[in-house]
């Protein structure tokens, strides 16, 4: 195996903050009063790269990390009952992950104190150990704007992104200071200057911690746009959103999906496209992916870490343990004021797999050293047809490997 082509980090600031989570309601606009940071300083020219140093660069990302209490049991008792081991868990996924030049995670809850007590749904406090296991798969940096952002308050928040900071994992969405918040998640790959933006629909009800209405991003279609034109201002050559947003169960972008996806790719600057990649979290099943003028959305990539999901109906769902990653190839501009654009769109089938016990699998990969497998392939063929279902193949999306 290759070694990967990491990213350097950019001390570069934007107006941008976000969080996501999950709940069983349609997501809504937001009319949260959010503080407006002081202009932060921009990239200087030397900073930018030379056309001649640009270069293709892939960017994977996963959906929702949620470990319920039966995933943070199996984390102890892989690290042998002393402490938490989440790594065993995600190995199975660590080549796709680690051998991208950016990789992207969504952590949906907040960690709780060091030492515990854990806990899983409905109020969720998760073993910090989580952020080494993402940072050791591979990935650079996670959203953190959810319906759970809330769960422990100003302090879990402050928990979850110092956990992070130790481990050297990046983080957008959810924030400790007023600064802080006006600071994205902004990475290099390829000579690209890559601004990360996150936002969450709700936090399930609770209330913003009193002064601080910058703690989460919530979504707010003027918001993101001034957010990603900032983030622009600032030096990214690439916004990507990443939006935690839907209806729980529902294989199919509701309407607010449908409706914020057509206005966030249509947003246009001095005729540059405002948003460059949208990613969706949230309703714990995997849904489409396709481009909206001429931008790629992905709905939502479903569950990568959750342990057995039921749905509304109160039913076992395997939907629920059922997930994509997405993986896109950028390629550099043809020519002076010309975007970065991208050239592949590809989508990896991945299972959490609850017998074996509790692993993220690659389909692809699990199925070609076990194609006698009906539940797998059952799984693939469902992750398959629904990225699939709307527009996205016909615009050049395929299923990687």
């Amino acid at each position: 195996m290759s070694l990967p082509r990491r990213l350097a980090l950019l001390p570069v600031a934007a107006l941008l903050v976000g969080v996501a989570g999950c709940s069983a309601s349609v997501a809504q606009h937001s009319a949260v009063p959010v503080s407006t940071p002081s202009p932060q300083p921009s990239l200087s020219p030397s900073s930018s790269p030379s056309a001649a140093g640009l270069r293709p660069f892939t960017l994977v990302a996963s959906g929702d990390v949620l470990p319920h209490t039966a995933i943070i049991q199996q984390a102890q008792a892989d690290a042998g009952g002393t402490g938490y081991d989440f790594g065993k868990m995600l190995a199975g996924i660590k080549p796709v992950v680690a051998n991208a030049d950016l990789a992207i995670c969504h952590m949906e809850t907040v960690y709780g104190a060091e030492g515990g007590p854990y806990t899983g749904y409905p109020t969720f406090k998760s073993p910090p150990e989580v952020a080494r296991a993402l940072k050791d798969a591979g990935y650079d940096s996670c959203s953190t704007a959810s319906n759970h952002t809330l769960d422990a308050g100003s302090a879990g928040i402050s928990r979850t992104l110092g956990a992070m900071d130790a481990v050297g994992l990046q983080h957008t969405g959810s924030a400790r200071t007023e600064d802080e918040a006006a600071r994205p998640a902004l990475l290099t790959a390829g000579g690209a200057a890559l601004a990360q933006l996150a936002y969450s629909y709700d936090t399930n009800g609770i209330a913003l911690p009193e002064g601080q209405p910058w703690a989460v991003n919530l979504i707010d279609r003027d918001r993101i746009l001034a957010d990603a034109r900032a983030a622009r201002r600032a030096g990214a050559d690439i916004v990507v959103v990443s939006m935690h947003w839907g209806t729980e169960w529902q294989d199919q972008p509701n309407d607010q999906q449908l409706t914020l996806a057509q206005e966030l790719t249509v947003a246009q600057t001095d005729g540059r496209r405002d948003i460059d990649l949208v990613l969706g979290t949230h309703a714990h099943v995997p849904q489409a992916y396709e481009q909206v003028n001429g931008t790629w959305v992905v709905y939502g990539m479903g569950d990568q870490i959750a342990a057995d999901m039921y749905n509304r109906s109160g039913d076992l769902d395997p939907r629920g343990n059922q997930s994509s990653i997405a993986r896109f190839t950028f390629a550099p501009p043809t020519g002076p004021k010309q975007p970065w654009t991208v050239s592949k769109a590809e989508f990896i089938p991945q299972l959490m797999d609850l017998s074996t016990p509790n692993r993220v699998l690659n389909l692809n990969e699990a199925l070609g050293q076990n194609p006698g497998n009906a539940d797998w392939a059952k799984a693939l063929e469902h992750i398959r047809s629904t990225v699939l279902s709307r527009s996205g193949a016909a615009a050049g999306l395929t299923m990687g490997s």
